[in-house]
C-alpha cells in the first residue's frame, strides 16, 4: 500500500511541479520516488529475513550462502535509505539557497495549491495507517517509511500554506515576494527534514559496526554471573551484537579442571536454564552457550 502511494505521489508531484514551475513540488516528487525504490528494497529484505526464519521460500544455494541469516542487510538498507534522504534534501537546500540570493521562481500557485491539496490527505492517512499497523509489527521499516509519511505530509502542508499566500497576494503591493515563495519554503523544509533520519542513520551504523548494546550486554552479564556462582564455575566470558532486530549473543562459561564430570544430557539441561533465563526464545535471537576449561577458547 505505502509504495502504491508514493510512486502515484512521486508521479503526481512530478508532473504537476513541472507544470506550475515550482521545484519545491519537483523536490517532493523526487523525494517520494527515492522513498518508494527504498521501500521496495526494504520490503524485498523482509521477505528474506522473514523466509530465512521460517526456513521456507528460500533456495538451497541461498541457505548454503547465507549460514548466518539476513539480519545484517536490515542496519544496511536503514543507513542508506537516511543517508539518500538527508542527501536529497541538502542538495534541495542548495538550490533553494541559490534562488533566494538571485531573482527568486515564478511558479502557477493555482496549479500548485491543487497539487497539495490532494497530496495531503493522502499523506495523513498513510501516516494513521502505518502508525496503526506498528503498534503490533514492531519494525523499524515500517517506522522510518511512516516518518517518511510524515515528512512529506509536513512538507506539503508547508506548500499549500504558501501556496495559498503567493495566490493571495497576487495583484497587491506585496506582490514582489512572489517568486520568493517557492525557494524560501523550500529551504525551511529542508532544515526540517535533514536532521530527522539522522537517528535512524546513527542506529544503523551502530548495528553495522557491531556496537554492544549496553542494556543487553548487563541483562547478560547479571545471568551469566549468577549461573557461575550457582554451579561454581570459574568465570565467564560474555559477547553481544544488535544487527537489525537480531540480537547475537555468545556466553563462554570456564568450568572449573577439577569439576565433577556430567553428562551431555546435563549440560544441555543447563545451556536451556540459561537461555530462558536471558529472555523468551525468539527468532530474532542467535544465542550460543559454550562450556570449555581452557580459557583460550574464550578469550
Amino acid at each position: 500500500m505505502s509504495i502504491a502511494a508514493t510512486i502515484f505521489i512521486a508521479l503526481f508531484g512530478i508532473v504537476f511541479g513541472l507544470a506550475s514551475g515550482s521545484f519545491s513540488i519537483m523536490f517532493d516528487g523526487v523525494y517520494s520516488l527515492l522513498d518508494a525504490s527504498m521501500s521496495v528494497l526494504a520490503l524485498f529484505v523482509v521477505n528474506l529475513i522473514a523466509s530465512y526464519s521460517a526456513s521456507a521460500g528460500l533456495s538451497r544455494r541461498l541457505h548454503e550462502r547465507f549460514t548466518m541469516g539476513f539480519w545484517h542487510l536490515e542496519p544496511i538498507v536503514l543507513g542508506l535509505n537516511g543517508t539518500m534522504l538527508i542527501g536529497v534534501s541538502v542538495y534541495a537546500l542548495i538550490n533553494a539557497i541559490s534562488s533566494l540570493l538571485g531573482q527568486g521562481r515564478d511558479l502557477a500557485f493555482d496549479w500548485a495549491i491543487v497539487y497539495a491539496a490532494v497530496t495531503l490527505p493522502t499523506c495523513l492517512v498513510m501516516v494513521a495507517l502505518e502508525r496503526r499497523a506498528n503498534r503490533t509489527i514492531q519494525s523499524e521499516f515500517v517506522q522510518l517509511d511512516e516518518q517518511s509519511w510524515l515528512i512529506s505530509a509536513c512538507i506539503t502542508a508547508a506548500l499549500l500554506v504558501a501556496f495559498c499566500l503567493g495566490y493571495g497576494v497576487q495583484g497587491t503591493s506585496w506582490e514582489w515576494i512572489s517568486p520568493y515563495i517557492d525557494p524560501a519554503v523550500l529551504a525551511l523544509v529542508c532544515l526540517v527534514i535533514i536532521p530527522m533520519p539522522v537517528a535512524t542513520v546513527r542506529q544503523a551504523l551502530s548495528d553495522i559496526l557491531l556496537v554492544t548494546p549496553q542494556d543487553l550486554k548487563q541483562h547478560v552479564d547479571e545471568v551469566a554471573q549468577s549461573f557461575v556462582e550457582k554451579y561454581g564455575l570459574v568465570a565467564y566470558r560474555a559477547y553481544v551484537a544488535r544487527v537489525g532486530r537480531a540480537r547475537e549473543i555468545e556466553l563462554y562459561f570456564i568450568v572449573p579442571a577439577d569439576a565433577p564430570a556430567r553428562n551431555m544430557a546435563e549440560w544441555d539441561a543447563i545451556r536451556d536454564e540459561v537461555a530462558e533465563a536471558l529472555g523468551p526464545e525468539s527468532n530474532d535471537r542467535w544465542l550460543t552457550i559454550v562450556f570449555t576449561g581452557d580459557l583460550g577458547w574464550a578469550d
